[in-house]
């Protein structure tokens, strides 16, 4: 850091050191992509859209919802909360993954033809779009509406002496004891700013020498970030104004000539070797070296200076195209604590799961889950059907049968208070057989995955991370019971979420629970090859990602263009949250010109541009975006009149399908494909309200008419009927 007064004119910069260069993780938008397709075709260069600006425009559609005055107010505060946590974990992982490759000299083009260089700048410009039209929105819209309900988001000068002198009371007890004031001068370098963290700038005169000095004083996170100001706690205000407004306590003697609020946002990215000895403690020491990567985003309040302004960047070492100008408060993600608040005449109706009808008991009797599932396939759709009374159930049942010899699960990410771990730790402190593969370098979940993975192995579970080099993301639970005749028999769960009570709550996602043998018998096989040394690879009953997932699903493509050219029956039905990979748009290209039709349903990245003569004439794209995020994973084939479909927790992504444990299973049960197909009807009617996204790369929302259904909250009403 620079030593240099805190006006002073930069000294000449030294040699960066060579940046190292690493795959990036995070979810949803996790790895740095190895291109499957080596950049464009020379046939048809445009025929993919850039995957980053696809995400912001994702992202986009969250803020369209925020915007929505259809919707309950506290719920479009939720979406501008999103938009900004969103939009945080975008700058960590994949704006980072680029600066990197910017700094490596690396300038291999991307798919659709931009230089890391060239696809920067426009993500710049489409970031600074969208935020522009989030702080505008708060500003202009969600404040006003939150106020008139008597919720106010305030500032300093807003408040009556009776509520300044409570503010006082609880800044000299509770804030000034912690706040450590960082000067920058030639004895003090520039402090170190921790990512996401928020700090305000300080310029304060010394009234003997009347000389500026600048100073840095961060946010302590010890209380709320928005406090509330009265008893009714409907009046709230930002911490960051208390503080400043006693900053003359903070300086004494000093002369406060300015303050305004900064934030940083850094390179989280974790580089750790697929070859050292033990990945626990690596991944350990690499998770405290997180917080030192790069600057990559500096946000300031609008009334910063621009001499403050010059200094952060210089000091932060990042370009003012990187500078983020916004009102004050800074970091809108806060509005999560508004959304939260007890206002139910501001939310949407409040929805309890349903019991699956399978599952169902009595007070006097529960549900046998092994006796339903030796009856049929279960299929579960979450958060419609309730995880708790289902999967959660399953393994909780397991755990406590003393005819259970072995419980098998994988976990990727899972709740803080986890009954599903409380209950592998039972099952193990019992005498079970308990495996586990814990993926504990599931982005900013490595903390609590390596802490549940020393509870499992304190417990006598075994615990594995997987296979080197590759993620394990399947989401996969087997259970092995003796029945009464002293057979073993194989139980299964496969899903399309996390084995998480808390998400299963607020992300659409899919399950089968299934007593099949075969089904049983490869997702026993898949265990022993993630906890052993297999080489078994051929599975009758799921795709495996990286051995057949790909080859299958191109096979299953294929066949559908082979069916139409031969005049029979032929579709596709994709249900997925990204839609990236080039050789599976490829393949998907030439089924549409074979004459297939193909209906894609993609939440979020979608690089493939449908409805283009001669390239995509068959397909359309929808987005669907609402109340519960959507998140399940299927593939329905016509096969001329023989229906194969599948769901599982791999999306159409490089990383899913080549450096990622995944998983699909085939659901061969008539009433779970029918229910799985009327889903897919139900997204596609002409009444749903939903995202068309165009051949032109635009995505636009079904306009406002009479009769436009919202498909979730029709699935909350069917749930709420058959409780």
């Amino acid at each position: 850091m620079s030593t240099a007064t805190a006006w002073s004119e930069p000294a000449e910069p030294a040699e960066p050191d060579p940046p190292r260069y690493a795959d990036e993780t995070m979810e949803e938008i996790e790895d740095e992509e190895v291109s499957s397709a080596p950049g464009p075709s020379p046939r048809l260069p445009d025929r993919f859209l850039d995957r980053e600006l696809s995400w912001l425009d994702f992202n986009a559609r969250v803020l369209a919802l925020a915007a929505d005055p259809d919707l309950p107010l506290l719920e479009r505060v939720r979406f501008a909360a999103i938009f900004s946590r969103n939009l945080d974990e975008f700058f960590m992982v994949r704006v980072a993954a680029l600066r990197r490759r910017v700094a490596a000299g690396i300038t291999v083009v991307s798919p659709t033809g931009a230089t890391p260089k060239e696809r920067l700048t426009r993500l710049g410009e489409a970031a600074h779009r969208l935020v522009e039209r989030h702080s505008a929105l708060f500003a202009k819209d969600l404040a006003p509406a939150l106020a008139e309900h008597g919720l106010t988001v305030l500032r300093w000068q807003d408040l009556n002496e009776e509520e300044r002198a409570r503010m006082r009371t609880l800044f000299d007890e509770r804030m000034h004891p912690v706040l450590t004031p960082l000067a920058v001068d030639p004895a003090h370098p520039f402090p170190y700013i921790s990512g996401l963290s928020l700090n305000l700038a300080v310029v304060v005169c010394d009234e003997k020498t009347g000389a500026d000095h600048f100073a840095r004083v961060k946010v302590p996170p010890v209380l709320p970030r928005l406090l509330p100001v009265d008893d009714g706690r409907s009046r709230l205000l930002p911490i960051e104004e208390v503080i400043e407004a006693h900053l003359g306590e903070v300086f004494p003697g000093m002369r406060v000539i300015e303050s305004s609020t900064f934030r940083v946002t850094r390179n989280e990215d974790l580089e750790v070797d697929a070859d050292v000895e033990n990945l626990l403690h690596a991944l350990e020491r690499e998770l405290s070296r997180r917080r030192f990567g790069a600057a990559v985003r500096l946000e300031v309040d609008e009334e910063m200076s621009d001499r403050v302004l010059d200094l952060l960047a210089r000091e932060l070492d990042i370009s003012m195209q990187d500078v983020y100008r916004v009102p004050a408060p800074l970091d809108l993600g806060a509005l999560w604590a508004v959304a939260d608040m007890e206002r139910s005449e501001l939310k949407s109706p409040g929805f309890v799961p349903a019991t699956h009808p399978a599952l169902r008991g009595t007070e006097d009797s529960p549900a046998d889950i092994f006796a339903a599932m030796r009856k049929t396939d279960i299929l579960l759709h979450h958060p419609y059907d309730s995880f708790t009374a289902s999967v959660q159930a399953f393994i909780e049942q397991a755990a406590a049968d003393p005819a259970v010899h072995a419980i098998k699960l994988t976990l990727y990410r899972t709740s803080g208070e986890s009954a599903i771990v409380d209950a592998l730790v039972d099952a193990a402190r019992s005498g079970k057989q308990v495996l586990v593969v814990v993926e504990i370098k599931a982005r900013f979940d490595e903390q609590a995955n390596i802490r549940w993975a020393r509870e499992l192995e304190q417990a006598g579970c075994h615990v594995v991370y997987g296979l080197v080099g590759l993620k394990t993301h399947c989401k996969l639970a087997l259970v092995v019971r003796a029945e009464k005749d002293g057979r073993l028999h194989r139980y299964v769960h496969v899903g399309t979420g996390n084995y998480n009570p808390k998400t299963a709550r607020a992300y659409e996602d899919l399950g089968l629970l299934t007593a099949d043998e075969h089904v049983g018998a490869d997702v026993a096989d898949l265990f022993n090859h993630l906890s052993g040394y297999t080489r078994h690879r051929d599975y009758d009953t799921l795709l495996v990602a990286p051995d057949t997932i790909r080859p299958g699903l191109l096979d299953l493509i294929g066949a559908e263009a082979r069916q139409a050219a031969a005049g029979r029956p032929s579709g596709i039905s994709i249900k997925v949250n990204s839609l990236v990979d080039e050789q599976m748009i490829d393949a998907l290209y030439d089924a549409s010109l074979a004459g297939v039709p193909i209906d894609l349903l993609v939440r979020g990245m979608c690089s493939l541009r449908p409805g283009v003569p001669g390239l995509s004439p068959t397909i359309r794209v929808r987005s669907i975006l609402g109340r519960f995020l959507e998140h399940s994973r299927i593939y329905r084939f016509v096969n001329g009149g023989d229906v194969a479909t599948w769901i599982g927790s791999a999306d159409l992504m490089d990383r899913n399908l080549d450096r990622r444990v995944e998983a699909l299973v085939r659901v061969t049960d008539k009433q779970a494909r029918d229910a799985l197909e009327h889903l897919l009807e139900m997204a596609w009617s002409p009444d749903s309200d939903h995202w068309t996204l165009g051949a032109d790369g635009r995505w636009e929302r079904t306009a406002r008419r009479t009769g436009l259904v919202d498909m979730q909250a029709v699935l909350v009403q069917r749930a709420r009927e058959n409780t």
